[in-house]
């Protein structure tokens, strides 16, 4: 029995997704509480990677099983084997050929910014920090340069093991929540660290200290030492992944705010 399962996990504790022989991931806790439940070794695979301290709404993964269990199991069950900052939201049986990263055509992401003088205090793992003003409608209106299909070589990290730098920008939009801005982004594919350089780029522009213009610029650069700093992996979160309207995967509602 092939089952899908969405994770909502806060990432500051741990290593990022991916299990690590000395370091606790969010994917060895999953792991060790599915096992519990199905009484057998479980090995699961995940809709898209996250790395140290970065979050994650609705983290899509399969496992295969032999076990019979209600989906009830799956969720209320695995629930209780896992730490407090790491729940299950559904579960549901997929067909043989689901595959929680193969499958999907596009992710979606979340950085949020707290925009203020002073520094956060609550909620401090789980969101970014920028002191200096931000202008959002100079950083949405550059942010809209990266839509469509580019070649992101200029916002790609060193140790990105992608096979090449192309991707598609289905959507970005920067907005703001009273002391907060957001950025959320949607695409068929996001390179390793490519949102957190897009959002120091675009607190770069925000802050006055690049032109409106730059993004483009860096685009055609094709050249990571040319963008801005990579962001704080504490203001990231992944929000969901996407698939294909047979497998009937259920779209988790999320706020901005």
């Amino acid at each position: 029995m092939r089952v899908a399962l969405a994770v909502e996990y806060d990432g500051h504790a741990y290593c990022g997704w991916q299990r690590q022989p000395h370091s606790v991931s969010v994917q060895a806790a999953v792991e060790a509480a599915i096992s519990q439940i199905a009484n057998e070794p479980i090995t699961v695979h995940c809709s898209g990677r996250t790395d140290t301290g970065v979050h994650a709404i609705a983290q899509i993964i399969h496992f295969d099983t032999t076990a019979t269990r209600e989906l009830s199991a799956w969720t209320f069950g695995v629930n209780s084997a896992l730490a407090r900052d790491v729940s299950v939201h559904w579960a549901k049986r997929m067909p043989e050929d689901f595959h929680a990263r193969f499958s999907a055509d596009a992710r979606s992401y979340r950085y949020t910014i707290l925009n203020r003088p002073t520094r956060p205090g609550l909620d401090a793992h789980r969101l970014s920090w920028q002191r200096d003003a931000l202008d959002v409608e100079r950083m949405h209106a550059a942010s809209q340069s990266l839509l469509g299909e580019h070649d992101f070589s200029s916002f790609r990290s060193s140790e990105c093991q992608a096979n090449h730098p192309i991707r598609v920008m289905h959507e970005l939009r920067v907005e703001r929540y009273g002391d907060r801005v957001v950025i959320e982004l949607k695409a068929n594919g996001f390179l390793h660290n490519m949102v957190r350089i897009i959002a120091g780029s675009l607190m770069a522009i925000g802050k006055g200290d690049k032109p409106v213009q730059w993004l483009d610029e860096l685009l055609m650069a094709k050249d990571r030492t040319q963008a801005a700093m990579t962001a704080a992996p504490n203001g990231l979160c992944f929000l969901q992944a996407h698939y294909p309207h047979r497998f009937e995967v259920p779209t988790f509602t999320h706020s901005s705010a």
